[in-house]
């Protein structure tokens, strides 16, 4: 079902993305986190190109099986400053940039393989506890920060909406991100902050409709998740 499954997500968000006019290319990751390798195979051979992976260990597992960068790796789950070295070595997008001291530890470890790495700062729109992100109050500052450091390269916004009865509830959340992702761009050069990350299988129409350009769906591509 994972090929049917992906037509029917795909055409959701062209749904989306035409209630609200939008003609610009949204990317759709498959979140791949605790389904095996021949899902992604499957996934693959119907058109998924980026993959998210929520941990560092389980996604370089799987990249063994993927050996001729078939895919393009999104890092979506909290990185832990221990693990930038091998997230920067191996993924094409970390999305979870989400403190002062995470991201001085990209830097460092791109520095030292002579890497520019593409990242997401990550901030908790919606301030719930259980989340990880930046506070909005801390996001000026590390746009500052990241802007003047050379081994990283922001490209944009991440957030994580709760997850709610009422999935309408999550629309103002997705509205305040979009507000600071238009305003991220007057802080880096021009072109470059061009993705908005956020949606997934609950709510990525909603997102769309609010401006995202990349949403991760995991469960309605592969189904639940064998924990």
């Amino acid at each position: 079902m994972i090929k049917e499954n992906i037509e029917f997500v795909r055409k959701k968000i062209q749904a989306a993305a035409d209630r609200v006019g939008v003609n610009d290319k949204i990317t759709l990751v498959a979140v791949t986190k605790n389904h095996p390798v021949s899902c992604m195979r499957e996934a693959a051979s119907a058109g998924i190109t980026q993959v998210g992976e929520n941990r560092v260990q389980e996604a370089l597992q799987k990249q063994k099986d993927f050996p001729n960068n078939t895919l393009t790796w999104h890092l979506i789950g909290h990185l832990q400053t221990n693990k930038a070295k091998a997230a920067v070595a191996h993924f094409d997008l970390i999305h979870s940039v989400d403190s002062e001291h995470l991201l001085l530890a990209v830097q460092k470890a791109a520095a030292q393989i002579g890497k520019i790495q593409p990242v997401l700062l990550q901030v908790n729109v919606a301030r719930e506890e259980s989340k990880y992100g930046m506070a909005v109050e801390e996001f000026p500052h590390i746009c500052r920060l990241a802007s003047s450091l050379s081994h990283v390269c922001v490209q944009g916004f991440m957030c994580i909406a709760p997850n709610v009865a009422q999935v309408e509830e999550v629309r103002p959340v997705f509205r305040i991100a979009h507000a600071l992702y238009e305003d991220m761009k007057q802080k880096f050069p021009t072109g470059q902050i061009r993705y908005l990350s956020m949606g997934m299988t609950h709510d990525f129409e909603i997102a769309i409709e609010e401006g995202a350009n990349i949403v991760r769906v995991g469960t309605a591509i592969f189904g639940e998740r064998n924990y």
